[in-house]
Formats: structure tokens, C-alpha cells, sequence
């Protein structure tokens, strides 16, 4: 009885794990999770889809492998650093740049906190707050906190462009000025605070206040824990 056998084409790349998760990396920066689709995915790779299942095993392991490879290659890019404060400050650093560009990365983590992704910025952000000698009983709180305030803040960011997409707004500035604006029309007693902030909100940067806020819980966390009880020593200014 004859056989037929599948060749791969002469001169295409064999189809491995790591080009299916780059496939899909593309589809989702391009389209968000609606865009991964097992079909768009087998035309991309010009494949068909049974040979893709022989490497994953459905699309939620898809987008985990997918939120895995961002997360890994950010982390480990910020290892380098003089000291644990600076690679505390390189690693919410990377995640917010990484998740401003794959904005998809946010709602994994937020979906999946007890998958590889989420161990990972765990593992690299305790392992620095542990370094710097935080004492054990303050450990949890103090890299939990860093996590919350990094996934938290750079997912917003996240979420601010896509609105600003949503509502036809050329830019981030334009959301921002929007905003502004809307906030400019409020009653000037009740809310003269959020009024007097206007004029910085359309001049902020998004990155600066990032680092800023990271400083000022590492500060929080020297006064907390002072560095002659063995805490990591707050930020000279």
C-alpha cells in the first residue's frame, strides 16, 4: 500500500516550539489574544494545525509559552546592575517597556498569576529585595508590593494607549490632553486638587514617574527596615 509523507519544503525552517511561540507573539502584538488563532497560526507557519498541536497543547498553553518567553528574555536582561536597587530598578523597568509593547503580556499575568511568567518576575524581584538584606519577616511584603506596583502600573499604561486607540486619538498626548481637559471642567472646590493637576498631567512622562514611584517604595522599605537592622539603606539624594 502506498504511503504519502508530508516533506517539508526545501529551504523552509523545520517547525520547532520556539517558531510556533514566535508566530504567536506576532499574531497577539498584532491583534491581541482574539488575533492567536490556531487557523492564522497554521498560515503563518505554513502548516497545518494538527502539526502545531504536536507542539502545544492548546491556546491557553500557547499564550503561557508566549507570556513565558517575554517575561524570561526581560528578566534576564536585567541582571546586570551594581547594586540590588539598581537590577530592582532594571527588572520594573523591563516589564513596564515589555508590557507596553506586547500590551496582551498584562492580562496573562493577571489571568495566570500562579504560572511560570508570574514565578519568574517573582523569583527575580525577591531574590534582589532579598539581597539587599530586608530581613525575612518584611521578604513577602516588601516584593509583593514591588510586584503590585509594577504589573499594576505598567498594565495601566498599558490600558491608557489602547483607549487612546479605542477612542480615534492620535496619541497618548491626545488621551492625556483629553483628560486634562475633563479634569479642568471640574468643580473647582471639591475637586481643586485633581483640577491643579492638569497641567502636569499632559506634561508627565509615563517612565520617569515609573522609576520614581519604584524609588520611593525602596525608600519605604530602607526607612522600614533600616540598613543597621540589616534593611537596604534608603536612596542618598
Amino acid at each position: 500500500m502506498a504511503t504519502t509523507t508530508r516533506r517539508t519544503q526545501r529551504g523552509a525552517p523545520s517547525l520547532s516550539r520556539e517558531r510556533i511561540i514566535d508566530a504567536a507573539i506576532a499574531l497577539l502584538d498584532a491583534g491581541g489574544e482574539d488575533g492567536l488563532t490556531f487557523r492564522a497560526l497554521a498560515q503563518a507557519l505554513a502548516t497545518g494545525a494538527g502539526a502545531i498541536y504536536w507542539h502545544v497543547a492548546d491556546k491557553d498553553d500557547l499564550l503561557d509559552a508566549a507570556c513565558d518567553a517575554i517575561v524570561a528574555a526581560t528578566t534576564a536582561a536585567a541582571v546586570d546592575g551594581a547594586t540590588a536597587r539598581a537590577r530592582i530598578r532594571a527588572i520594573g523597568l523591563g516589564m513596564f517597556d515589555a508590557i507596553d509593547a506586547h500590551p496582551w503580556v498584562g492580562t496573562e499575568l493577571a489571568r495566570s498569576p500562579a504560572k511560570m511568567p508570574m514565578v519568574r518576575i517573582l523569583e527575580s524581584l525577591g531574590r534582589q529585595v532579598q539581597a539587599s538584606g530586608v530581613p525575612e519577616r518584611a521578604l513577602w511584603t516588601a516584593t509583593s508590593t514591588l510586584l503590585n506596583y509594577i504589573l499594576g502600573l505598567a498594565g495601566q499604561n498599558a490600558a491608557n494607549r489602547r483607549l487612546a486607540r479605542e477612542r480615534g486619538l492620535d496619541s497618548r498626548d491626545g488621551y492625556l490632553d483629553s483628560v486634562a481637559t475633563m479634569w479642568a471642567q471640574l468643580d473647582a472646590e471639591e475637586y481643586a486638587f485633581t483640577r491643579s493637576m492638569g497641567a502636569r498631567l499632559r506634561a508627565h512622562d509615563d517612565r520617569e514617574d515609573f522609576v520614581v514611584g519604584i524609588d520611593l517604595i525602596l525608600d519605604g522599605i530602607g526607612m522600614a527596615c533600616p540598613a543597621d537592622a540589616g534593611g537596604m539603606p534608603a536612596k542618598r539624594r
